[in-house]
């Protein structure tokens, strides 16, 4: 937690379903699950159950002690069950933690945790989504210069680049609703040998109370888990980085297709006249975390044996990071989508600057039937550079050149030269995204 920095960089909902309490929360509600399912198959009297869960919902437990305490056995889960066990007391004290190990609570917490912030990720990124369908949709035929190599191409419309994001956020949040939650129980070597001939049954009746699946056997070293579950957080947080780049980008004093409208927000502490994006900076600054701490934690997957040696200990943080910075993005993402408003005329006005010029490729199509490829680029080329040079508007040119001229009408060159007629597919894909996304809302 940073009071300093939090506001910007671990915005939203997902913070606080990650925070210190979440994680004692749901240690706690493991333990419960534990009791519970030991008594759901006769090995822990219901009463002692009971009192167990009652403690862990209702007892009071120094986030700071327990955590102070856990230098001393490598996690915190150690303390958490001594101090438990204290606050039961009593022949139910006998059952806490029983059949467990300090691995089956700690991964247990991990995959609660990650169910919980999933919810208000999910919220913001379907929200961004459903932004992004609306500019599509209402921007299906606002022509926009197509930018390769953040040069101008070929047209496009702000329509299709808006499908763009809208693909990109329903493809990672598909991908974070397919992740494996699973629970995690298998006591000292995963063999669950301390509950004799119960522990599946314990284990299938632990994994219910817990809302997690039953994995086939422990995954105490077989991180694969939070290896897709890095992964898929990786992927959403690059493309919302690649979606708020772009809107950076056409948000430039230089450019000024977008803009982000928002009372209070995107001024400058020395400069009146500037109107940052804001929005948009701070899901970037949130994404571009990401990586390194998806980095670690495939490394991290490197585990010997049946339990290892600091390698599932050096998962806690950067998940929990990971966790609060894909969830930061996403909300400014939404944020940003749900202020930014459009400049159809400004995007018109820049694809205009080159006189014509990035539709140049469709003249050479057109007049290589006719006169031959090499023939009609080389008379396109020249036109074309003489044009940017400022002789004359690449139509005159054209229509003065005696090859093209000879070939094409001075309307016909016009009308090659009309962005909004050399679009392709643009409105079909646009229509594709918005069906693929309505289709995935009715499958949720």
């Amino acid at each position: 937690m940073s009071e300093l920095f939090d506001a910007v960089l671990a915005a939203g909902a997902v913070r606080d379903e990650v925070s210190d309490a979440a994680w004692l929360r749901a240690l706690l509600d493991v333990e419960a699950a534990l009791a519970g399912a030991g008594a759901d198959a006769g090995l822990v009297p219901r009463e002692h159950a009971d009192r167990i869960a009652e403690v862990c919902r209702e007892g009071y437990f120094d986030l700071a002690e327990i955590g102070a305490k856990a230098a001393g056995v490598g996690n915190p889960a150690a303390p958490l069950v001594r101090e438990l066990t204290a606050k039961v007391g009593g022949e139910a004290a006998r059952y806490v933690h029983f059949g467990a190990t300090s691995q089956d609570v700690m991964d247990s917490a991990a995959m609660l945790l990650a169910t919980r912030a999933m919810e208000p990720l999910l919220d913001d990124i379907e929200a961004a989504a459903e932004h992004a369908a609306r500019l599509a949709s209402e921007h299906a035929s606002t022509v926009q210069a197509g930018r390769t190599l953040l040069q101008q191409a070929l047209p496009v419309t702000f329509g299709f680049t808006a499908a763009g994001w809208l693909s990109g956020l329903d493809s990672a949040a598909e991908r974070l609703r397919a992740q494996r939650f699973a629970a995690q129980l298998g006591g000292a070597s995963g063999t669950l040998a301390s509950l004799g001939g119960h522990g599946l049954q314990v284990l299938a009746a632990f994994s219910r109370r817990l809302g997690l699946a039953e994995p086939a056997l422990p995954w105490h070293t077989e991180r694969s888990r939070i290896g897709e579950l890095a992964g898929a957080l990786g992927e959403l947080c690059g493309v919302i980085g690649g979606i708020s780049r772009t809107i950076t980008l056409l948000a430039q004093t230089e450019v000024g297709e977008v803009a982000e409208v928002a009372e209070g927000s995107g001024g400058s502490s020395t400069m009146p006249h500037k109107r940052n994006p804001v929005a948009a900076v701070a899901a970037q600054a949130a994404a571009q975390q990401a990586p390194g701490l998806v980095s670690t934690l495939l490394a991290a997957m490197t585990q010997e044996h049946q339990r290892a040696a600091g390698s599932w200990h050096a998962e806690w943080r950067p998940l929990t990071e990971l966790f609060r910075s894909a969830g930061s993005a996403a909300h400014w993402l939404r944020t940003s989508l749900e202020r930014l408003r459009v400049d159809a005329e400004r995007m018109r006005a820049n694809l205009d600057l080159t006189g014509g010029a990035v539709l140049s490729e469709r003249v050479t199509t057109e007049l290589a039937p006719r006169a031959g490829r090499l023939a009609a680029h080389d008379a396109v080329t020249a036109c074309t550079k003489r044009a940017l040079a400022g002789e004359g508007t690449l139509a005159d040119l054209l229509a003065r050149d005696p090859l093209v001229g000879k070939n094409l009408s001075r309307q016909r060159i016009g009308q090659l030269l009309d962005p909004a007629d050399y679009l392709g597919s643009a409105r079909i894909f646009v229509d594709r995204a918005l069906a693929a996304h309505d289709k995935r809302k009715g499958g949720q």
